[in-house]
């Protein structure tokens, strides 16, 4: 049995596994039974591994609701950061993804911040089925040709692909439940992506909502709120620090300048720990609560 937290950054559910020490990983079909108990329902199940690089902390493996793979999860990764600081009194990590190296440091008021890297525009990087030179808005759209309810997303890659839809209304109003899938799987996105309805507030505010890559509709999504800031700062429509309004609070967001890296901060909460088998996903609560992963 694994030892696991349940957390949540913003209400993006988060169940933080420790894997170091052991040669096996967590399932798909371990993941798929753990979503789909009520207790244990996630967006993303972030495993943490010895590490495979010299100058890490560990190689963290990002799985989805579905079973699939995640490249990047920043909500995941605040979560991370929390259960380790607690577990060792450290602020300050470097984690391995497939996205890359994250760095992430927990401040003295319990936010935590995540170095998300530099965002990718190339339109077979992000990746899309064809060629778009100017990723700041592609031809794609979502409703009658004379009159789309969804068009003209900016898109991107933060370690995973993202498209921003920029609304003028609420963005409650809009059906993203339904729209979400259609667009998830939509052929221009051939490793499928994150879909974001996004209004400007402000030069500095923003509201989004996310259909999650695997995971579905979501209270909060790290890489898309970094994706969303990053999309406003390079159409003109904010400057590079914004906070971004997601369902479950607010993201301080910032593109830096010096080196193009993007700056997550935010929260993450602790809600009950528990052993799971990586295998098949059965799991049982530990008797005392604590909010290490140890």
């Amino acid at each position: 049995m694994a030892p696991f937290a349940k957390m949540n950054g913003l209400g993006n559910d988060i169940l933080v596994v420790d894997m170091r020490g052991r040669d096996d990983v967590v399932t798909p079909e371990a993941a798929i039974a753990l979503a789909s108990d009520s207790r244990t329902a996630f967006d993303q199940i972030m495993a943490i591994h010895d590490p495979k690089r010299a100058g890490t902390d560990a190689w963290i493996d990002i799985l989805n609701s579905d079973g699939s793979k995640a490249q990047a999860c920043g909500n995941g990764m605040r979560c991370v950061v929390q259960a380790l600081a607690a577990e060792t009194g450290r602020r300050v990590f470097t984690f391995q993804t497939i996205a890359g190296i994250l760095n992430a440091s927990e401040h003295d008021d319990g936010s935590i911040s995540v170095d998300m890297g530099t965002p990718e525009f190339r339109w077979d990087r992000i990746p899309l089925s064809e060629e778009f030179r100017d990723t700041r808005m592609i031809e794609l759209q979502i409703g009658p040709i004379d009159a789309p309810v969804l068009h003209s997303p900016s898109v991107m890659s933060m370690g995973n692909p993202h498209a921003i839809f920029w609304v003028e209304n609420d963005v409650n109003v809009y059906d993203l439940e339904r729209f979400g899938p259609l667009l998830e799987h939509h052929p221009m996105f051939p490793e499928r992506a994150n879909i974001s309805i996004a209004r400007v507030l402000s030069d500095k505010e923003i509201d989004l909502r996310t259909w999650e890559r695997g995971a579905g509709l979501t209270r909060a999504c790290g890489s898309a709120a970094c994706s969303a800031a990053v999309s406003a700062a390079r159409t003109g429509r904010t400057g590079r620090t914004v906070t971004i309004n997601v369902p479950g609070g607010p993201l301080a967001i910032e593109w830096r300048e010096r080196d193009d890296h993007v700056i997550m901060t935010g929260p993450a909460e602790w809600e009950f720990s528990g052993a799971l088998d990586p295998k098949t996903g059965v799991w049982e609560p530990d008797a005392a609560e604590t909010g290490a992963v140890s």
